[in-house]
């Protein structure tokens, strides 16, 4: 059955092939006596680890969960970055984006910036490997996937967007994009979940329109299941599933308050699936400290590919991977809203450092206003004194320079640690480790923008804010009251 008619049937969008468009520089090779493995990336944006085989028991994501029971669920994975352009910057480099200066989300997007030699999109060692690379919009594999790197390759990163453009006998590098997880959500009209089924984390405030939202948020992954069942389904029937390495996650994590754009857990630890038939056990739980800028180096290696010595990340396949003691994050500039934070994570403790404590967690951001419900309905209650104080402490008009957490006995960060006397000693390890990966890495956030920089996305962040308020028929000046009766009427009706 050709992939057209199969899609047609399963509901998926409508696709073909694209004839592959190799640069000079590929390399093709015969296929060896011993295939060579051909990969696969599932890639959904803004998704946190909120599916069934995760523990979520409100959603329903079948086909993510037989991938966890083929392979390995990975259960401390994270981003470097709470944003996409950032996070995809680093796993596509194997670089941390404060290193190649491609830190501030969607910069350099008009001036042709290229990161420092040799730094460049891994796609560029598959395909002097012999291998064929390509990237698809979710099932429409006519339409080039999400790359949102914040830097130009100094290569042509992809052959084409389906990987049946290859040669006879040559492996692929393939990535499918999934987009059903950004906000706005795409809701399962077949598998409705009740709000009232939902269990919102306690820094959420107990409210309807709370519950509606985040009800929302995992009916489009139970759509994002729906595709990825789609595309592993045509991976078996054109006989590659044997030999292809299959791994699914999340670019960051959840767009939700104190999720998406800060270094929380919800912001930073993404869901990670890994299929190795014949090398990886079924049913397999890793506990291990994972990094995206890990997976480069993973991945490279895997197709029997040398990783180049400028890579930052640690394999964590085969017999040579290395175990982390400690991840890094990072938050810069997101649109026109300023900020840097960083982060040291642990098994059981995250430090994080706040470079602007002066200024609220909430300070304006044109994202954020025009998409998170829950943001307006939390500047109200707290104006109304009807919060938790642990819902109270993220409205706060300044934040501390340094927060402590005892994730083993606080999963949702609610307690700061960083005063208490007890925990003095690995309080100043976890910040001597951030000062060290800060040195070691040359982050680069410690140099400001030029000014005129800034002030251009500043105002194109207040252009596209007033613009889509606009097409939305609102004022960009609304108070918070009439847009909550707004988001009321939208979500609830």
């Amino acid at each position: 059955m050709k992939r057209r008619s199969f899609l047609k049937t399963v509901g998926g969008s409508v696709a073909a092939a694209l004839a592959p468009g190799c640069t000079t520089e590929t390399v093709q090779q015969k296929a060896p006596a011993t295939p060579r493995p051909n990969i696969l990336w599932l890639i959904s944006e803004d998704t946190s680890p909120d599916l069934a085989c995760y523990g979520t028991a409100a959603v329903k994501t079948p086909n993510l969960d037989k991938l966890a029971r083929e392979g390995a669920r990975y259960t401390n994975a994270f981003a470097t970055s709470p944003v996409c352009s950032a996070s995809r910057s680093a796993f596509m480099t194997g670089m941390y984006q404060t290193s190649i200066g491609a830190h501030h989300h969607r910069s350099h997007r008009q001036d042709g910036y290229m990161p420092p030699d040799p730094v460049d999109v891994i796609t560029k060692y598959f395909r002097l490997a012999g291998y064929y690379t390509s990237n698809a919009a979710g099932l429409t594999y006519k339409k080039l996937g999400k790359t949102d790197w914040n830097f130009a390759p100094k290569t042509n990163p992809f052959n084409g967007t389906d990987w049946s453009g290859r040669q006879p006998g040559q492996p692929f590098f393939a990535q499918l994009n999934f987009n059903l997880t950004h906000r706005p959500f795409k809701r399962d009209k077949k598998n409705p979940i009740d709000p009232a089924t939902v269990e919102l984390p306690p820094y959420y405030p107990d409210h309807a329109l709370a519950g509606r939202d985040w009800a929302d948020y995992l009916e489009s992954i139970q759509v994002l299941d729906t595709q990825i069942g789609v595309a592993l389904t045509w991976l078996q029937k054109e006989g590659l599933a044997d030999n292809t390495i299959v791994m699914y996650f999340g670019d960051h994590g959840r767009p939700h308050v104190r999720g998406k754009q800060w270094l929380y857990e919800g912001g930073i630890r993404i869901p990670m699936i890994v299929r190795w038939p014949g090398r990886i056990e079924p049913g397999t739980v890793v506990d291990d400290l994972i990094s995206t800028v890990d997976f480069a180096p993973t991945f490279l290696q895997a197709a029997g590919i040398e990783p180049p010595e400028h890579l930052q990340g640690h394999p964590f396949l085969e017999d040579q991977r290395r175990t982390r003691k400690y991840i890094f994050a990072a938050r810069d500039r997101s649109g026109g809203t300023v900020d840097r934070i960083r982060c040291v994570r642990s098994q059981r403790y995250k430090y994080i450092r706040n470079y602007y404590p002066e200024r609220p967690y909430t300070q304006f951001s044109g994202y954020k206003r025009l998409r998170y419900p829950v943001l307006t309905l939390m500047q109200i209650l707290h104006k109304q004194d009807q919060l938790t104080p642990e819902q109270a402490r993220f409205m706060a008009a300044t934040r501390p320079a340094e927060e402590f957490y005892d994730l083993e006995q606080d999963p949702f960060e609610l307690r700061n640690l960083a005063g208490d006397s007890e925990l003095e000693k690995v309080v100043k390890e976890h910040s001597d480790k951030l000062d060290e990966w800060i040195k070691a890495t040359g982050d680069q956030g410690e140099i400001a923008e030029p000014a005129d920089v800034l002030d251009q996305a500043q105002r194109s962040s207040t252009e596209w804010y007033e613009k889509q308020m606009d097409q939305r028929g609102l004022s960009p000046h609304i108070s918070d009251e009439d847009y909550l009766r707004w988001w009321q009427e939208k979500l609830l009706g």
